[in-house]
């Protein structure tokens, strides 16, 4: 175990990239085998749009991301947190951690950016995506990085997480961003099982629906219990669903300039 939190403590950046974009490109090839909806579109014009919106997540990381380091080097120095209260073994703090700043880090950011309407602004640019796949996982708009890592941080703190822990964190929420997302069939059989646990891919699927109440529901990414307690859970056959949101043009799902501006545009309707 102590291998494996000094692996995750020390991990070069080179292998958290290729962790990230790794597990994007495994699903874009799966997609490509066994696609839920055949859309009508092009695939690298699609993804090309949404890696731009990755980019710019990469740069937030770059910039913003030694704070919240920081903040992990601080509390493992003065030992501050919920996880230094507690004596227990190693691999519970690590799902605990798991499990908590699911909560911290988004369940609770995504549930606030449902309700108030300049946040759910931003966030509107991930649901403008009509054609989900593994990339619209990437579609965030910058503001939209800046409130979940603000709460990240927070949730850092109350819980006292390592650097090490803080890494897997960022490594399995980026592997549920991407299973979640894909434009993949899953059986039944096997997805709503998972759904009772974490968040599987038709669940989430029901979030991207283009109408209430379907979209303000499902807010976590990892684990689905964080909707199940707080009665934001749905499940939906995928094949009922639509993408998109109501209130936004479809055709301009890939218009970058629009997309960026959309957070500031006061005749861009919402629903509240």
């Amino acid at each position: 175990m102590n291998d494996f939190l000094q692996y995750w403590e020390h991990i070069p950046s080179a292998h958290r990239v290729l962790i990230l974009m790794g597990g994007m490109i495994v699903f874009w090839l799966i997609e490509g085998y066994y696609p839920l909806f055949r859309f009508s579109f092009k695939r690298y014009r699609h993804a090309g749009v949404n890696l731009v919106f990755l980019a710019c997540t990469l740069v937030l990381n770059i910039i913003f991301g030694y704070t919240t380091i920081k903040v992990c080097s601080w509390v493992t120095a003065h030992q501050f947190g919920l996880l230094y209260v507690f004596d227990l073994p190693v691999w519970i703090k690590i799902i605990a951690t798991l499990f908590f700043l699911d909560f911290f880090g988004q369940y609770a950011p995504h549930y606030l950016m449902h309700k108030i309407k300049w946040m759910w602004k931003f966030h509107m640019v991930h649901h403008s995506d009509t054609k989900v796949d593994v990339t619209t996982g990437t579609r965030h708009h910058p503001g939209e990085w800046l409130f979940r890592e603000a709460f990240t941080v927070v949730g850092v703190l109350v819980l006292g997480v390592p650097v090490a822990y803080y890494f897997l964190y960022r490594s399995v929420s980026g592997f549920f961003t991407h299973f979640t997302h894909a434009n993949i069939r899953v059986p039944l059989w096997l997805d709503k099982p998972l759904s009772w646990v974490f968040i599987s891919p038709n669940m989430h699927k029901v979030h991207h629906h283009f109408e209430r109440p379907f979209t303000d529901t499902n807010f976590a990414n990892i684990f689905s219990l964080w909707d199940r307690m707080f009665g934001t859970f749905a499940y939906e056959d995928p094949r009922n669903l639509t993408y998109g949101l109501d209130v936004l043009e479809g055709r301009d799902d890939e218009d970058l300039g629009y997309q960026f501006r959309i957070p500031f545009d006061k005749t861009i309707k919402t629903d509240y």
